[in-house]
């Protein structure tokens, strides 16, 4: 996968997921997230980095927060966007992703913003460009979600920067979450000192799929002592209703209340990538508590987005 995502430089090419990339590169985006917020003046100030340049973004999934940042994210950096109307597009009429790809193509786009339900689209389109065009994982399935992985590592730090002392526990949903997936990848990529896994045991995929992680069923034990907790949403469009059979009841086993949060160290950080199902996985005084990192991370993922787009399409 590497030899797709990075040139014979070692340069980000596309952005299709965060397995196997080097340390040193999630460190150069996490610093050009924060190089980027202060060049651009907290958001107000927009840069001229991608003048010229046109983003497209192609969501064949519903999204809120990821895809309004990175259609923020292309403009605050002076790049052109174009929201992909899936509705209203020939794909509708059978033309095929690849057809639309190419079509796309030919109008001279500079990147593609990819989010779709099937696991491995994004590296599909890559691997089909005719062009000097970059692609970017917005989102593919439950594979990955790498600028949402690079996002959540980037809130963290900014409150707890050696990744080395931290424990950080990962709950919920994780065989369905792409989420999961690439935080996994980015927190063992950066040498976090203890990663934790919870879920249901019919909500977690199998062992050898979560190497480096500690698993646990019970979400208090999973609890203790963590830095910081990241909850994941119930991926109901993905699973079949009997694996969470009783919402109230996976609340009452997973749920992140004030009693649970307690057995965190006193200064754990709370991290959902939403949108959140209150009192389903999160209790609404936690998810609006002085711990609670969720704001942040809609606002940090605008910043890393304008550093992947930078990176990729930037001098």
């Amino acid at each position: 996968m590497n030899a797709l995502q990075l040139d014979a430089q070692q340069r980000l090419r596309h952005l299709i997921t965060l397995d196997g990339l080097p340390r040193e590169l999630l460190l150069r985006l996490l610093d050009r997230a924060d190089a980027l917020r202060g060049a651009s003046a907290g958001g107000t100030r927009r840069l001229d980095l991608l003048a010229g340049r046109t983003v497209m973004n192609l969501f064949f999934e519903p999204s809120t927060r990821t895809r309004t940042s990175f259609d923020l994210a292309a403009k605050r950096l002076g790049a052109d966007v174009l929201n992909f109307d899936i509705a209203s597009s020939s794909t509708v009429k059978g033309e095929s992703l690849i057809d639309t790809l190419h079509t796309l193509e030919a109008m001279h786009c500079d990147a593609f913003v990819v989010r779709h339900r099937e696991n491995g689209t994004a590296e599909t389109l890559a691997r089909h460009l005719r062009s000097a065009a970059r692609v970017v994982n917005a989102g593919d399935g439950n594979h990955a979600h790498p600028t949402q992985g690079l996002l959540d590592v980037l809130t963290i730090r900014r409150h707890r920067p050696d990744f080395a002392e931290l424990t950080v526990l990962i709950c919920g949903d994780i065989l369905h979450s792409r989420v999961a997936r690439s935080d996994i990848h980015a927190l063992r990529a950066l040498g976090v000192g203890e990663l934790r896994v919870c879920g249901p045991a019919n909500l977690m995929p199998a062992p050898a799929e979560l190497p480096g992680c500690r698993l646990f069923d019970d979400f208090d034990t999973a609890l203790a002592g963590v830095d910081a907790v990241i909850m994941l949403r119930l991926q109901k469009e993905r699973m079949s209703l009997a694996q969470v059979p009783s919402e109230q009841a996976y609340y009452a086993r997973y749920g992140l209340d004030p009693r649970r949060l307690r057995l965190a160290r006193p200064d754990a950080l709370v991290l959902h990538p939403g949108p959140i199902n209150r009192e389903v996985e999160i209790a609404s005084p936690v998810a609006d508590g002085a711990q609670s990192r969720i704001l942040e991370q809609v606002e940090n993922g605008v910043f890393l987005r304008m550093a992947v787009l930078a990176e990729l399409l930037g001098a």
